[in-house]
């Protein structure tokens, strides 16, 4: 049995790229779903789920409302809401205020998913011209999870890992090729 239950992995500028490396490096045999929130700047996440579905070891799907938060799968935010993990395991969506001037917001993912998994959560914050997901990283660790912030030498735009470490600090903080290694460790079997 694999300590971890789920991933949750956060990004902005650069994401796309960042996810483009990172998904294909899954194992395909991980059970744990992975639930990403990407800020696309677009009205839809259409493009950007065939994008990495061309790519990614596992299925990717666009996260919708009341589904169930599937293992061995890549759940995407979509474009306009949070996206939100209940303790029941489905997603929500809301349409509430933007955080740090997104929505779908990082912190909010983040927030909600460690409120659900606790201590069998392994989060990931890539590069990203903000500092959403620091606040939901402190949240996922007070909660006893495991962080995994990208190197900021190592981002497209380092912002956001940088505010991670500031803000929340790191179980491990590695270039993104190395990241996906880890997250196989720490969540197979």
């Amino acid at each position: 049995m694999s300590r971890y239950d789920a991933i949750v992995m956060g990004c902005s500028a650069g994401g796309l790229n960042a996810l483009q490396r990172m998904l294909p490096a899954l194992d395909d045999q991980l059970r744990a779903p992975v639930v990403v929130c990407c800020h696309t700047g677009s009205s839809n996440v259409s493009l950007l789920v065939e994008l990495l579905g061309r790519v990614s070891a596992l299925p990717v799907v666009e996260a919708r409302e009341r589904a169930s938060v599937d293992p061995g799968t890549v759940h995407v935010a979509p474009a306009g809401y949070h996206l939100l993990v209940e303790d029941d395991f489905r997603f929500s969506l809301s349409v509430d205020a933007k955080v740090s001037f997104a929505r779908p917001s990082i912190d909010v993912l983040f927030e909600t998913a460690a409120a659900a998994w606790g201590d069998r959560l392994v989060a990931v914050l890539m590069t990203g011209a903000n500092a959403d997901g620091a606040d939901g990283l402190a949240a996922i660790r007070r909660a006893g999870g495991y962080a995994i912030v990208q190197d900021p030498r190592d981002a497209e735009a380092d912002a956001m890992p940088l505010a991670g470490l500031r803000v929340a600090g790191a179980d491990a903080c590695l270039p993104l090729d190395a990241i996906p290694a880890l997250l196989n460790d720490l969540c197979l079997p």
